[in-house]
């Protein structure tokens, strides 16, 4: 039964305050998205103000030679040189890494969109807009980028907030993060007191955190047309549809761990486990997420057979 599987799950204060700073993190995200929307293409309009010779009538002469991978991106043309120069010019962490592996370069002089990519971080290739995007994403272009005027500390605490929930092996968080959270979320929307959607999610973010989510199963049957609340205005199906969201967000973040190599494969296995073992406790999200435990297992399974089969690489009866 959904509702008292949910119940078990929401009952747990830890996992509770998991959701609701996830829930906190998916309002932020659809507030941002339109406002980031705007500015992308503001941002564009201004570079091309700058350097007109950019504009959509350059065209890349490298062709695939002018392919990033990754951090790597060694332009081939002239036309991919003068952009690289540019979005360098106005990257705030000049000598950090700048994920080129986002971006098609040879269409950064007519897609906004194309540019912003290198200002974020890793794993958003096929994403096509603001739309498809999450928080980290949007937040990571804003902290990056000299375009927006804000307190960088501000917005890097709120992706610290983000990552070490994502990061949470048993998704669980202390009353004393959330409230730390709180704060955090609330002084970033600060900066932002004339946009009119922004200003409505805090609002809605400063009810939510003082919201009671605690789940009622009912004795007997409910009344027909009478559906389960959760708190004072969110239904059961709403709550579940949150939990899928931060649960594919959390599968999502595994995957690009994985696949950029930057924590060793057994920790990851580690990881994926204990997701596995809390579908396997909670069959109402379990369905929903499938394809996403696949894609991990498949990917993980077969990196970990490549590294048994490089030259030189240790058995365990080499390394005794």
């Amino acid at each position: 039964m959904v509702l008292s599987e949910l119940a078990v799950r929401l009952n747990c204060a830890e996992y509770k305050n998991w959701v609701k700073a996830g829930h906190c993190l998916l309002l932020l995200r659809s507030c941002l998205q339109g406002f980031v929307g705007r500015e992308v293409l503001s941002f564009h309009r201004s570079l091309l103000a700058e350097t007109p010779g950019l504009g959509p009538r350059a065209t890349c002469r490298g062709g695939s030679r002018c392919s990033p991978r990754a951090r790597q991106f060694q332009p081939q043309c002239q036309v991919c040189a003068e952009w690289k120069r540019e979005i360098l010019r106005h990257h705030v962490h000049r000598n950090a890494d700048v994920h080129w592996g986002n971006c098609r370069p040879g269409r950064w002089p007519s897609d906004a969109w194309e540019v912003a990519k290198a200002f974020m971080p890793r794993g958003l290739t096929d994403k096509r807009g603001p739309e498809e995007c999450d928080a980290v994403a949007l937040l990571s272009f804003i902290n990056s980028c000299d375009h927006f005027v804000v307190d960088r500390k501000k917005v890097i605490e709120v992706i610290k907030c983000r990552n070490e929930l994502m990061h949470s092996s048993e998704m669980k968080v202390s009353s004393t993060w959330l409230l730390d959270f709180q704060m955090k979320i609330q002084t970033f929307l600060n900066e932002f007191k004339n946009i009119p959607e922004i200003v409505e999610v805090y609002s809605r973010i400063e009810q939510l955190l003082i919201s009671d989510w605690t789940v009622h199963i009912p004795e007997g049957d409910q009344p027909d047309g009478c559906e389960s609340e959760v708190g004072s205005y969110l239904s059961v199906s709403q709550v579940n549809e949150i939990e899928m969201e931060l649960l594919k967000e959390k599968l999502q973040e595994l995957y690009l761990l994985a696949e950029a190599q930057e924590v060793p494969p057994e920790e990851i296995s580690s990881r994926l486990e204990v997701v596995k073992e809390f579908l396997r406790n909670n069959e109402d999200l379990k369905n929903g997420l499938t394809e996403d435990i696949q894609k991990l297992d498949s990917f993980h399974l077969k990196h970990e057979t490549l590294d048994s089969k490089e030259p030189g690489g240790q058995t365990p009866e080499s390394k005794a």
